[in-house]
Protein backbone atom coordinates (compact mmCIF):
# COMPACT_ATOMS: atom_id res chain seq x y z
CA UNK A 1 0.00 0.00 0.00
CA UNK A 2 2.72 2.10 0.59
CA UNK A 3 4.57 1.32 -3.07
CA UNK A 4 4.10 4.97 -4.62
CA UNK A 5 4.81 7.00 -1.51
CA UNK A 6 6.19 10.32 -2.08
CA UNK A 7 4.92 10.26 -5.68
CA UNK A 8 2.45 13.02 -7.13
CA UNK A 9 -0.58 11.25 -10.08
CA UNK A 10 -2.43 13.73 -12.01
CA UNK A 11 -5.43 11.91 -13.53
CA UNK A 12 -7.30 13.38 -16.58
CA UNK A 13 -10.69 12.60 -16.49
CA UNK A 14 -9.97 11.34 -13.01
CA UNK A 15 -13.57 12.11 -12.08
CA UNK A 16 -15.47 8.62 -13.17
CA UNK A 17 -15.13 5.57 -14.74
CA UNK A 18 -11.71 4.13 -16.12
CA UNK A 19 -9.88 7.68 -14.67
CA UNK A 20 -11.33 7.51 -11.42
CA UNK A 21 -10.31 3.41 -11.16
CA UNK A 22 -6.76 3.93 -11.82
CA UNK A 23 -7.28 7.28 -9.39
CA UNK A 24 -8.35 4.98 -6.65
CA UNK A 25 -5.35 2.21 -7.06
CA UNK A 26 -2.59 4.65 -7.43
CA UNK A 27 -3.96 6.36 -4.21
CA UNK A 28 -4.51 3.29 -2.67
CA UNK A 29 -0.66 2.69 -3.39
CA UNK A 30 0.17 5.68 -1.57
CA UNK A 31 0.42 8.21 -4.13
CA UNK A 32 -0.75 11.53 -3.92
CA UNK A 33 -3.38 11.57 -6.33
CA UNK A 34 -4.98 14.86 -8.40
CA UNK A 35 -8.46 13.51 -9.95
CA UNK A 36 -8.38 16.74 -12.70
CA UNK A 37 -11.47 16.97 -14.73
CA UNK A 38 -14.36 19.41 -16.49
CA UNK A 39 -16.65 17.75 -13.75
CA UNK A 40 -14.79 19.93 -11.15
CA UNK A 41 -17.70 18.85 -8.84
CA UNK A 42 -18.25 15.61 -9.56
CA UNK A 43 -13.88 15.30 -9.02
CA UNK A 44 -14.82 16.96 -5.45
CA UNK A 45 -17.31 14.43 -4.54
CA UNK A 46 -15.05 11.52 -5.90
CA UNK A 47 -11.64 13.18 -3.75
CA UNK A 48 -13.72 14.00 -0.80
CA UNK A 49 -14.68 10.21 -0.78
CA UNK A 50 -11.47 8.69 -1.69
CA UNK A 51 -10.13 11.02 1.42
CA UNK A 52 -12.58 9.74 3.65
CA UNK A 53 -10.88 6.25 3.62
CA UNK A 54 -7.65 7.83 4.14
CA UNK A 55 -6.26 8.66 0.60
CA UNK A 56 -4.19 11.68 -0.50
CA UNK A 57 -6.64 12.32 -3.42
CA UNK A 58 -7.56 16.39 -4.25
CA UNK A 59 -9.62 17.60 -7.45
CA UNK A 60 -8.98 19.78 -9.80
CA UNK A 61 -10.36 21.29 -13.20
CA UNK A 62 -8.71 20.89 -16.42
CA UNK A 63 -10.34 21.26 -19.86
CA UNK A 64 -7.60 19.39 -21.90
CA UNK A 65 -9.02 20.59 -25.12
CA UNK A 66 -7.90 24.57 -24.02
CA UNK A 67 -4.25 25.59 -23.77
CA UNK A 68 -5.02 27.95 -20.89
CA UNK A 69 -7.01 25.17 -18.55
CA UNK A 70 -3.95 23.11 -19.02
CA UNK A 71 -1.76 25.13 -18.29
CA UNK A 72 -2.83 25.89 -15.02
CA UNK A 73 -3.50 22.95 -14.25
CA UNK A 74 0.20 22.69 -14.74
CA UNK A 75 1.48 25.55 -12.72
CA UNK A 76 -1.25 24.69 -9.76
CA UNK A 77 0.26 21.13 -9.45
CA UNK A 78 4.16 22.38 -9.37
CA UNK A 79 3.11 25.59 -6.98
CA UNK A 80 0.89 23.02 -4.90
CA UNK A 81 3.20 19.77 -5.35
CA UNK A 82 6.68 21.14 -6.57
CA UNK A 83 7.14 17.79 -8.87
CA UNK A 84 4.82 15.28 -10.72
CA UNK A 85 6.00 11.57 -10.72
CA UNK A 86 2.83 10.34 -12.62
CA UNK A 87 1.01 11.15 -15.29
CA UNK A 88 -2.20 9.29 -16.81
CA UNK A 89 -3.94 10.96 -20.04
CA UNK A 90 -7.51 9.47 -19.88
CA UNK A 91 -9.86 12.25 -20.53
CA UNK A 92 -11.42 12.02 -23.29
CA UNK A 93 -15.17 12.43 -25.19
CA UNK A 94 -17.35 8.99 -26.49
CA UNK A 95 -18.31 9.69 -30.56
CA UNK A 96 -20.61 7.10 -32.73
CA UNK A 97 -19.87 8.78 -36.36
CA UNK A 98 -19.49 7.35 -39.98
CA UNK A 99 -18.53 8.83 -42.71
CA UNK A 100 -22.05 10.20 -43.77
CA UNK A 101 -22.96 11.66 -41.08
CA UNK A 102 -19.85 13.02 -39.74
CA UNK A 103 -18.66 16.72 -40.40
CA UNK A 104 -15.25 18.12 -40.06
CA UNK A 105 -16.43 20.27 -37.27
CA UNK A 106 -17.90 16.99 -35.02
CA UNK A 107 -14.53 15.23 -36.47
CA UNK A 108 -11.95 17.95 -35.26
CA UNK A 109 -13.50 18.29 -32.21
CA UNK A 110 -13.16 14.57 -30.70
CA UNK A 111 -9.54 15.19 -32.08
CA UNK A 112 -9.29 18.25 -29.76
CA UNK A 113 -9.96 16.31 -27.01
CA UNK A 114 -8.92 12.57 -27.29
CA UNK A 115 -5.77 13.22 -29.73
CA UNK A 116 -4.98 16.22 -29.24
CA UNK A 117 -5.93 16.45 -25.15
CA UNK A 118 -3.19 13.57 -24.06
CA UNK A 119 -0.35 16.00 -26.12
CA UNK A 120 -1.65 19.12 -24.76
CA UNK A 121 -1.12 18.00 -20.88
CA UNK A 122 2.16 16.36 -22.17
CA UNK A 123 3.59 19.09 -23.54
CA UNK A 124 2.80 20.77 -20.24
CA UNK A 125 3.63 18.59 -18.12
CA UNK A 126 7.10 17.19 -18.83
CA UNK A 127 9.16 19.93 -17.86
CA UNK A 128 7.84 19.44 -13.87
CA UNK A 129 8.17 15.87 -14.73
CA UNK A 130 11.64 16.10 -16.08
CA UNK A 131 13.06 17.65 -12.52
CA UNK A 132 10.49 15.51 -10.27
CA UNK A 133 11.60 12.10 -8.61
CA UNK A 134 12.50 8.66 -9.23
CA UNK A 135 9.54 6.71 -11.42
CA UNK A 136 8.49 8.88 -13.60
CA UNK A 137 5.36 7.87 -15.53
CA UNK A 138 3.46 8.46 -18.41
CA UNK A 139 0.40 6.41 -19.15
CA UNK A 140 -2.14 6.86 -22.17
CA UNK A 141 -5.37 5.50 -22.38
CA UNK A 142 -5.76 4.71 -25.93
CA UNK A 143 -8.50 2.08 -26.96
CA UNK A 144 -9.02 -1.47 -28.99
CA UNK A 145 -10.56 1.21 -31.37
CA UNK A 146 -7.22 2.35 -32.32
CA UNK A 147 -5.74 -0.84 -33.45
CA UNK A 148 -8.37 -1.76 -35.61
CA UNK A 149 -11.51 -0.72 -37.95
CA UNK A 150 -15.15 -0.58 -36.66
CA UNK A 151 -18.37 0.57 -38.30
CA UNK A 152 -19.42 4.34 -37.62
CA UNK A 153 -15.97 5.38 -35.78
CA UNK A 154 -13.82 7.28 -37.51
CA UNK A 155 -13.49 10.74 -35.04
CA UNK A 156 -12.72 8.23 -31.90
CA UNK A 157 -10.85 5.54 -33.71
CA UNK A 158 -8.50 7.73 -35.92
CA UNK A 159 -7.83 9.91 -32.68
CA UNK A 160 -7.29 6.67 -30.17
CA UNK A 161 -4.90 5.34 -33.21
CA UNK A 162 -2.90 8.70 -33.16
CA UNK A 163 -2.43 8.23 -29.15
CA UNK A 164 -1.03 4.57 -29.86
CA UNK A 165 2.04 6.08 -32.36
CA UNK A 166 1.93 9.55 -30.02
CA UNK A 167 2.96 7.04 -27.16
CA UNK A 168 5.40 5.01 -28.90
CA UNK A 169 7.33 8.67 -29.98
CA UNK A 170 7.01 10.16 -26.78
CA UNK A 171 8.61 6.71 -25.47
CA UNK A 172 12.03 7.54 -27.37
CA UNK A 173 11.70 11.72 -26.59
CA UNK A 174 11.82 10.67 -22.89
CA UNK A 175 13.81 7.49 -22.62
CA UNK A 176 16.97 9.79 -22.29
CA UNK A 177 15.42 11.39 -19.35
CA UNK A 178 14.65 7.92 -17.95
CA UNK A 179 10.46 8.83 -18.11
CA UNK A 180 8.66 5.94 -19.14
CA UNK A 181 5.75 6.31 -21.95
CA UNK A 182 3.37 3.19 -22.19
CA UNK A 183 -0.38 2.83 -22.86
CA UNK A 184 -3.07 0.62 -21.98
CA UNK A 185 -5.65 -0.06 -24.97
CA UNK A 186 -8.76 -1.15 -23.11
CA UNK A 187 -11.63 -3.04 -24.82
CA UNK A 188 -14.83 -2.85 -23.97
CA UNK A 189 -15.62 -1.09 -20.19
CA UNK A 190 -18.50 -0.19 -18.13
CA UNK A 191 -18.40 3.30 -17.68
CA UNK A 192 -20.54 6.18 -18.32
CA UNK A 193 -18.87 6.42 -22.20
CA UNK A 194 -21.15 2.75 -22.18
CA UNK A 195 -24.45 4.72 -22.67
CA UNK A 196 -25.98 5.05 -25.57
CA UNK A 197 -27.47 8.17 -27.49
CA UNK A 198 -30.93 6.43 -26.60
CA UNK A 199 -30.20 6.08 -22.82
CA UNK A 200 -29.62 2.31 -23.25
CA UNK A 201 -26.46 0.37 -22.14
CA UNK A 202 -24.20 -1.19 -24.93
CA UNK A 203 -23.99 -4.47 -22.74
CA UNK A 204 -27.56 -5.10 -23.36
CA UNK A 205 -27.99 -4.54 -27.48
CA UNK A 206 -28.83 -7.50 -29.32
CA UNK A 207 -25.28 -7.54 -30.98
CA UNK A 208 -23.31 -7.05 -28.22
CA UNK A 209 -24.85 -10.01 -26.31
CA UNK A 210 -24.77 -11.91 -29.89
CA UNK A 211 -21.13 -11.19 -31.23
CA UNK A 212 -19.29 -10.64 -28.22
CA UNK A 213 -20.57 -13.08 -25.52
CA UNK A 214 -22.58 -15.71 -27.63
CA UNK A 215 -20.65 -16.55 -29.57
CA UNK A 216 -17.16 -15.81 -27.72
CA UNK A 217 -15.93 -12.48 -29.46
CA UNK A 218 -14.96 -11.53 -25.77
CA UNK A 219 -13.43 -14.98 -24.82
CA UNK A 220 -14.08 -14.20 -21.13
CA UNK A 221 -17.48 -13.15 -21.90
CA UNK A 222 -18.32 -10.04 -19.75
CA UNK A 223 -17.56 -6.14 -19.95
CA UNK A 224 -14.49 -4.95 -18.19
CA UNK A 225 -14.66 -2.15 -15.92
CA UNK A 226 -12.50 0.12 -14.26
CA UNK A 227 -10.85 -1.84 -11.51
CA UNK A 228 -9.54 -4.02 -14.52
CA UNK A 229 -7.90 -1.39 -15.99
CA UNK A 230 -6.17 -0.14 -12.95
CA UNK A 231 -4.04 -3.02 -12.33
CA UNK A 232 -2.24 -3.18 -15.44
CA UNK A 233 -2.60 0.60 -15.07
CA UNK A 234 -0.64 0.18 -11.57
CA UNK A 235 2.17 -2.12 -13.44
CA UNK A 236 2.93 0.54 -15.72
CA UNK A 237 3.03 3.58 -13.28
CA UNK A 238 5.23 1.24 -10.16
CA UNK A 239 8.33 0.17 -10.46
CA UNK A 240 7.72 -2.79 -12.02
CA UNK A 241 7.86 -1.39 -15.35
CA UNK A 242 11.02 0.16 -14.96
CA UNK A 243 12.51 -1.11 -18.48
CA UNK A 244 9.23 -1.01 -20.21
CA UNK A 245 8.37 1.81 -22.38
CA UNK A 246 6.71 2.24 -25.62
CA UNK A 247 4.47 -0.58 -25.23
CA UNK A 248 0.51 -0.95 -25.72
CA UNK A 249 -1.05 -3.34 -23.17
CA UNK A 250 -4.54 -4.56 -24.84
CA UNK A 251 -6.79 -4.92 -21.75
CA UNK A 252 -9.11 -6.17 -24.03
CA UNK A 253 -11.04 -9.64 -21.91
CA UNK A 254 -9.71 -11.46 -25.19
CA UNK A 255 -11.17 -9.53 -27.90
CA UNK A 256 -8.02 -8.46 -29.70
CA UNK A 257 -7.00 -12.22 -29.70
CA UNK A 258 -10.42 -13.03 -31.83
CA UNK A 259 -9.89 -10.70 -34.85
Amino acid sequence: MSRLAGRVAVVTGGAQGIGLGIGRRLAFEGAEVVLADIKFDVAQAAAAELTGTGAKVTAAKVDIGDDISVRALADHVEQRFGHCEILVNNAAISDMTGIEAMTMQRYQDVVRINQDGAVRVSLNFVPLMKKSGAGRRILNIASIMGMRGSPNSIPYSTAKGAVVNFTRALACDLAPHDIMVNAIAPGFVDTPMSIQPDGSHEYDSDWFRDIYVKYGRIPLRRYGNPDDMAGPAFFLCSDDSRYVTGQILLVDGGVSATF
